[in-house]
């Protein structure tokens, strides 16, 4: 049986407050869905950089990744957000050649983030981690549907209220 891929993108990249460590949050092209993942600083780092189309005076770590792979005639064509295990998130990147490799998930996304190739997530890891914005502002899980008298905010509307949540939510608390 196949498992059914959502296809993401990159939503931002915030400052936990609390924790003082990075968030890239992901989000869902066709839905509500958010998947937030605590990273590091290198990594976060290299996701803005691409985000923001900065260009170091060196290439970074990921940089000289897809360089190697270019070298060697490879492409990466997509990474898959597969598995989250204690709060660990893998992934997979997958190359043109049809070469899958292990790796972390921000690594996935940086290198994601410079190739503009697609960002896929499992259903499954979308259920156990995903969150949705609901009509108060309260991050919910997706099961949860609008009752009678709540109204489905607006996309921009969610993000921003998500980012407010991203000022003040302690890793902990999922």
């Amino acid at each position: 049986m196949a498992v059914h891929q959502v296809l993401m993108e990159i939503a931002g990249v915030r400052m936990d407050v609390p924790s003082a460590q990075p968030v890239v949050v992901l989000r869902e092209v066709e839905g509500g869905r958010h998947l937030p993942i605590w990273i590091g600083t290198n990594e976060a780092t290299s996701i803005v950089f691409a985000v923001q189309g900065i260009e170091p005076p060196r290439p970074l770590t990921h940089d000289l990744l897809l360089s190697v792979a270019t070298a060697f005639g490879r492409t990466l064509t997509r990474v898959r957000i597969h598995t989250v295990e204690e709060g660990v998130f893998h992934a997979a990147l997958e190359f043109s050649d049809g070469t899958v490799v292990d790796s972390r998930a921000s690594d996935a996304i940086a290198l994601a983030a410079r190739t503009d190739c697609p960002i896929l997530c499992t259903e499954t890891v979308l259920d156990e981690a995903g969150l949705v914005m609901s009509g108060d502002g309260e991050l919910r899980e997706p099961s949860h549907r609008p009752g009678e008298g709540e109204q489905q905010l607006p996309p921009e509307t969610q993000v921003e209220q998500f980012r407010d949540f991203l000022d003040n939510v302690d890793p902990e608390d999922f």
